[in-house]
Order: structure tokens, then sequence, then C-alpha cells
């Protein structure tokens, strides 16, 4: 690899994480005020609730957090926060689903209508809404360039045999998933940044397994 295609993944990447920071931030300012109310007076269908949360604010950590702060105030009781909590981790599996289904050839398309909207509408939701296309736009823009960076990987056994090693000692790929989730604070972004990497055939099931289970626990660091 030349360091131009180092520049190229860092820059990738970069752009991945904006855009999924970018995407959960205007989510939550356009629905969040509704949806802590939901929880709040929440009684029933707890899962159900946890899930819808996270799929907006794509965010488990930040479900999990808000959920610790109603028990604190005597808001919600274990019990409810439980359910609500095992809701979120479904929910958070949406992000994932998402960038299986490869829409990088139609990202630039979600960033132009995403920035026109919040360029020129005077309407706050619709500008929130604007916000929020333009987001996902900007996180396929950064995994397109990530995947064709990531590409130049396979050509290096250097690269390869230290992957590999996930595989052979379970411990190791734990611990790589829950410092990576650990420095960026999303396993949704790390568990998408796996994914990619396993597209690029430079991670096996048998790692990426222990990794996903280490991204996990990662996640509860928040």
């Amino acid at each position: 690899m030349t360091w131009q295609d180092f520049f190229m993944l860092g820059g990738g990447l970069g752009l991945f994480l904006f855009g999924m920071k970018m995407m959960g931030d205007e989510l939550e300012r356009a629905a969040g005020n509704s949806l802590r109310h939901l929880l709040e007076v929440l009684t029933r269908n707890r899962l159900l609730v946890g899930m819808l949360f996270t799929m907006l604010v794509q965010s488990s950590s930040a479900t999990t957090v808000m959920v610790v702060g109603f028990v604190n105030a005597g808001l919600m009781d274990i019990y409810q926060a439980a359910g609500v909590i095992f809701g979120a981790n479904v929910g958070t599996t949406i992000t994932a689903q998402l960038i299986a289904f490869k829409l990088s050839d139609i990202a630039p398309a979600f960033l132009l209508i995403g920035v026109l909207m919040y360029s020129f509408s005077k309407k706050l939701m619709v500008r929130q809404i604007g916000g929020v296309i333009a987001g996902f736009g900007i996180l396929f823009v950064g995994l397109d360039m990530m995947g064709d960076s990531m590409s130049k990987l396979r050509d290096m056994p250097e690269v390869a045999n230290f992957l590999a090693t996930f595989g052979r000692v379970p411990i190791l790929g734990v611990l790589a998933g829950l410092l990576i989730t650990v420095v960026i604070q999303s396993s949704s972004a790390s568990v998408g940044i796996l994914q990619l990497m396993a597209a690029q055939g430079l991670i096996g099931l048998d790692a990426a397994i222990f990794i996903v289970m280490g991204q996990n626990i990662g996640t509860c660091v928040t």
C-alpha cells in the first residue's frame, strides 16, 4: 500500500464515523423529545420501544445511558429498564443490516439531497431530516473509500497473518473488538468496519465471531 492508500483509508474511516454521528444526532433532535417522553411513561412493550429508540438514534449506548438515568431518577424500575436495554441491543443490529445492503453507488444522491434540504429549507424539521439523509450519504461515501483502500491490504501477508491470529487465539479477537469499540464509542461503527473487512476477504468468520463478541462487551463501557 502507498501512503495515498493509507490516507484514503483514514479519510474514509473519518467520513464513516462522522456520517454515523451526524445521522444519529439529527435523528435524536428530530424525534428525541417525543421518545424521551415515551421512555419516561413506559409501562409495557419495553422491547419494542428499546428497538425503536436505538434504530432512530443509531446508538444502543445512548439508549442505555438514558435508561440508567431514568432508573436513578426513580422514573423506571429495573424490570422495565432491562426490557428496554434488550430491545436496544436488537435495534443496534439495524445499522449492520443497512451497511450489508451496499448502498455506496447511490450514496452521492443521498448526500446531495440531504445537503440541499439542510441548506435551503427554512423549516426546522425538514432541515433535521436533511441532516439525517446527508449523514447517511456521508456514511456510505466513507465506506466506499475504505473498501477501495482495504482491497490493497489483501496483498500484504503481514496483515493477513496478523488478522488470522484472532481466529486461532479467541481472546485476542475479543480484546481487539473491545478496544476498538471503546476507542470509537460505537459498536455499530466498529461492526460496520468489521463487515467491510470481511467483504474484502481480510478476515474470516472464525475470527469475526470473537471480534463481534468483544465489540458488544466494549459498548458497555459507556
